[in-house]
């Protein structure tokens, strides 16, 4: 990872592929009390957004999360569009991103929040997402200008096949799943950086809920924190998932309910071979370490982040 002489994350590199375009954050204009919002993809954003939110305004019902709170990084619309809009809001900003951290512009006064999920986990989610997108979808990725590299293809129905296509394509075919995590694990000791991992959210939803506010300094409503905690609930989230999906589902066959799927872990072990976890998890610790790789299998556990050396 390169630095400045403060330590702070520097950009060396732009991301173009079906989905992104990473220039957009040459662009973006900064407001200190800013919050990102990162992940690889299936690994939680959806949640952490709604959990944003309801901080945020202090658990309004009805809020249109997936409008307030846009993946700058997506190429659709282009960012002459998506600027403006970000601009004009007036509320405490929320964004979304799925770069690696070495493809971002790094705000030190911005707050960012970076979700991982164990990669089987990650690839079973994203197998029901793009399986049950509709034409309009890959229209979108596909045929809008501006795309570079290989058309998004639609997924193989055996999932077994389309999680060994991922693992030997590191993350085929969306983006680099390893070099994703990585960069982030590298700058969890920022003091500006909060590290999350999916299992914590549903191992103890309360308690992470509050370790959010606590870093983006939102002091929290006792007296409506039970509807917070409930307005962020898998069943909640899933009932009113046309406010928290892009363009309120209509992307998947089966409308927002499809993208807010189960939100459970270990679907996998049912389907992959011994061999299949032998190879996924011998590649997680070459490719991340032992410590890193460890962190992100877990499916529940009491959360003890390792610090940085």
């Amino acid at each position: 990872m390169h630095t400045d002489e403060a330590g702070w994350p520097i950009k060396t590199r732009e991301i173009h592929n079906h989905h992104m375009d990473s220039t957009i954050w040459n662009d973006f204009r900064f407001r200190d009390d800013d919050i990102v919002i990162g992940t690889y993809a299936k690994s939680g954003t959806t949640w952490v957004q709604q959990i944003v939110s309801q901080l945020i305004f202090n658990g309004q019902a009805g809020l249109e999360v997936a409008e307030m709170s846009p993946w700058l990084d997506l190429r659709i619309p282009p960012k002459d569009v998506k600027l403006p809009a970000v601009e004009a809001q007036a509320h405490r900003r929320f964004i979304k991103t799925h770069l690696p951290v070495d493809a971002l512009v790094w705000s030190p006064k911005a707050k960012y929040i970076y979700i991982a999920r164990d990669g089987r986990d990650v690839v079973w989610s994203m197998h029901n997402h793009f399986a049950n997108a509709n034409d309009l979808l890959y229209q979108l990725l596909n045929d809008t200008p501006g795309r570079v590299g290989p058309e998004m293809p639609r997924p193989p129905a055996d999932v077994r096949r389309f999680f060994l296509d991922w693992l030997e394509g590191d993350g085929y075919p969306l983006w680099p799943f390893w070099e994703n995590i990585r960069s982030w694990w590298e700058i969890r000791a920022l003091p500006n950086m909060l590290l999350l991992h999916f299992a914590e959210l549903k191992a103890d939803l309360p308690g992470a809920i509050r370790r959010i506010a606590a870093f983006l300094d939102i002091p929290i409503d006792e007296a409506r924190f039970p509807r917070i905690v409930e307005q962020c609930g898998f069943a909640w989230m899933k009932a009113h998932a046309t406010k928290s999906v892009p363009l309120g589902g209509a992307l998947w066959d089966g409308g927002a309910g499809t993208f807010v799927h189960k939100g459970t872990n270990g679907r996998w072990r049912d389907v992959l071979t011994p061999e299949d976890n032998r190879r996924y998890e011998a590649m997680a610790r070459a490719e991340l370490g032992e410590a890193c790789a460890a962190w992100l299998a877990m499916d529940s556990f009491a959360f003890d982040l390792p610090q940085a050396a």
